[in-house]
């Protein structure tokens, strides 16, 4: 036998006791897998984010460029005339300057007494426990029970706050049908709603200030005053940078309230932005004209957040 045909027969020996196996699978490589699962849990998220947050801005972008009547099929492209329309009317331009104030009025005066009841409810005083969610309660209440509440509280012949006018020998003033106070009796109002809410927000902030500061600044002989303005509010001040753009952001979007106190009125004193969308939209059915104002006020939000994070969180000492 000649050594090839030794070593054929070697190799079909080796055959025979191998059998007819396939040859190994390989396995997929780990990381792979992990990819997939992740893809598993992130597509169906980031596709309801498509879906209910970015696709509706970029249609409402595309219906401020034309102009329909809601009530009518078609849609006439416009281009930017339903913007120059906004621009140049002197009703909307009214219902910027009450939304300006509206909100500078509920974002500082929230602030400021949200602050003010967290520094007091920090103390240790009798019955904190149920005077903190007395503070907290109107802040889950919905806006048509606050509402409610507040046109019987301001009721000129009835109210909660005739007593009170009267006992300085002052008249309740028509809160709500009056164009002088309806803005201010509402402004009252969100205040009333949302400063529990900051309140519970800076409490939890003033909870984490570490108390050897205070106790290195009272041996230092500081004052209840400069120990505030010096290590308290620079302290908090993560919190405030959260709760301004948060409370600034909501309150361009109130409406329910409004919408049961004065639905807008009288005339136009209570208009704000959110309210001339809904009127522009389900009143006069111009979507169009609905849309472009959503836009701008998109916009104004956009730029408003960004100043903010440009210049306040400079001012923000994170711990």
């Amino acid at each position: 036998m000649s050594a090839v045909d030794a070593r054929a027969g070697a190799r079909s020996a080796d055959t025979v006791g191998t059998g007819d196996r396939p040859p190994p699978r390989r396995r997929r490589p780990r990381h792979l897998r992990e990819y997939l699962l992740f893809l598993a849990f992130i597509v169906p998220n980031f596709f309801f984010v498509i879906v209910f947050a970015y696709w509706p801005v970029i249609y409402n972008a595309y219906l401020s460029l034309t102009s329909w009547n809601m009530l009518a099929p078609v849609k006439e492209f416009v281009g930017l005339a339903n913007y120059t329309d906004l621009l140049t009317d002197s009703d909307f331009l009214d219902t910027l300057r009450i939304t300006v104030i509206f909100v500078l009025g509920i974002v500082l005066g929230s602030m400021v007494l949200g602050l003010a009841i967290a520094v007091l409810l920090n103390e240790k005083l009798i019955g904190r426990g149920f005077v903190r969610t007395m503070a907290f309660a109107p802040h889950i209440l919905s806006g048509a029970a606050i509402g409610t509440i507040w046109l019987f509280i301001f009721d000129p012949n009835y109210g909660l706050l005739r007593p009170i006018f009267g006992a300085v020998g002052l008249a309740s003033p028509n809160w709500m049908t009056s164009s002088k106070w309806a803005l201010p009796g509402l402004i009252i109002v969100y205040l009333w709603k949302n400063m529990g809410f900051i309140a519970t927000v800076y409490l939890a902030g003033l909870q984490n200030v570490p108390r050897d500061l205070y106790e290195a600044a009272a041996i230092d002989g500081s004052g209840p005053w400069h120990t505030f303005r010096k290590i308290t509010f620079p302290m908090l001040s993560p919190v405030t940078f959260f709760l301004v753009i948060t409370t600034t952001i909501g309150t361009f979007q109130a409406f329910d309230i409004i919408a049961l106190m004065t639905g807008g009125g009288p005339g136009n004193s209570t208009t704000i932005l959110s309210w001339f969308i809904y009127r522009q939209a389900f009143k006069a059915f111009d979507a169009g004209h609905a849309a472009a104002a959503a836009m701008l006020m998109f916009v104004v939000l956009v730029i408003i957040t960004a100043l903010q994070a440009r210049f306040l969180e400079r001012k923000v000492h994170y711990r």
